[in-house]
């Protein structure tokens, strides 16, 4: 589904095969051609939908010379290189999000996956563990074809359809992930940082800043001082309401920490049985179930590096037990 947003500026809604099931790029018109923000997840539904934008719009691929992802996550990463080859645009990505992107989509494909042991070590079972590292695999199918990777910095200006976008780094979603502001138009390209009516993920992966909820919060803190009034998510509906949507997200991350401190005083001890107290667990898929743990685990770490929680790790488990001072908080 096609949207005109603004002169210039279209979104294209493309289908996922999650309970997430969709995913919002952005093309932007100048008179050199397109430019394309995000490209969703390779499927073969997903390339119906960009041949339907391609007749809609009457754009030739050869006309998008440029292709700009927000992170290396595979729903905003995933179609770049198919969109590559037809186009032959150059793909802009920033620096930390290529090496992860070459680390999980490429190397891993031939090494074991480090997911394995961070859920164990989690508490996961492990039964559901090898469910998780295997949807992990096949979404690595839908990162194919991958592109040749030009870093982008943060603090680069972008011209995008006529507009000058200011690339803003953005981390604790993902560790590079770039936004992008047009102050002229108070208008924003946010990713996944801020979305409407969900929370953005924010978890601890192998590969991962080990404190990403810290980092979160910080940019969230920085993003609230930008004047916006239209801010264009990689999900859901666009943001009219930029600061208080921002208070909305710190206050559920203020409430999250406090269930998950009250979790590990009331006896739960590894990041699964918190987690089974939080959410939903056992009615989750593996895809969903992944993300639960991993954000589970910033979170608890938060409290460890505040003082609030002790961490004991002794290789084969990682457990979390009140400190003294807080235990009868």
């Amino acid at each position: 589904m096609i949207t005109v947003l603004l002169p210039n500026l279209y979104q294209l809604r493309l289908p996922l095969p999650f309970a997430l099931n969709h995913v919002n790029v952005y093309l932007l018109r100048d008179s050199q051609g397109w430019t394309v923000v995000d490209t969703g997840l390779h499927t073969p539904a997903a390339e119906t939908g960009w041949q339907t934008a391609f007749t809609e719009l009457g754009i030739a691929p050869h006309q998008i010379h440029t292709i700009v992802l927000t992170h290396f996550h595979p729903d905003h990463f995933g179609m770049a290189g198919w969109l590559h080859e037809r186009s032959g645009a150059r793909v802009l990505l920033a620096l930390r999000e290529i090496a992860l992107a070459e680390e999980v989509w490429i190397h891993r494909a031939d090494h074991d996956d480090p997911s394995l042991r961070h859920f164990l070590r989690h508490g996961m079972p492990a039964e559901l563990v090898k469910q998780v590292v295997g949807a992990i695999a096949r979404l690595r199918t839908g990162t194919r074809p991958h592109p040749p990777l030009t870093p982008l910095p943060a603090g680069t200006w972008l011209t995008m359809g006529e507009r000058r976008f200011l690339a803003i780094h953005a981390p604790g979603h993902s560790d590079g992930q770039l936004i992008f502001y047009a102050p002229d138009e108070r208008l924003a390209l946010v990713g996944d940082q801020v979305l409407q009516k969900i929370t953005p993920h924010i978890g601890v992966w192998p590969e991962s800043d080990p404190d990403p909820l810290r980092k979160y919060l910080a940019s969230l803190r920085e993003l609230a001082a930008l004047n916006v009034d239209l801010a264009l998510p990689g999900h859901g509906k666009t943001i009219t309401a930029w600061q208080e949507r921002i208070a909305e997200l710190q206050h559920h991350h203020q409430n999250r920490l406090e269930a998950m401190l009250q979790a590990v005083q009331d006896g739960a001890e590894t990041a699964f049985t918190v987690a089974q107290r939080v959410f939903a667990v056992e009615r989750f898929t593996p895809h969903e179930a992944r993300f639960a743990i991993a954000e589970t685990i910033a979170h608890l770490e938060l409290l460890v590096a505040d003082g609030m929680l002790e961490r004991y790790d002794d290789e084969a488990l990682v457990r979390y037990r009140p400190r003294a001072s807080f235990a009868n908080l």
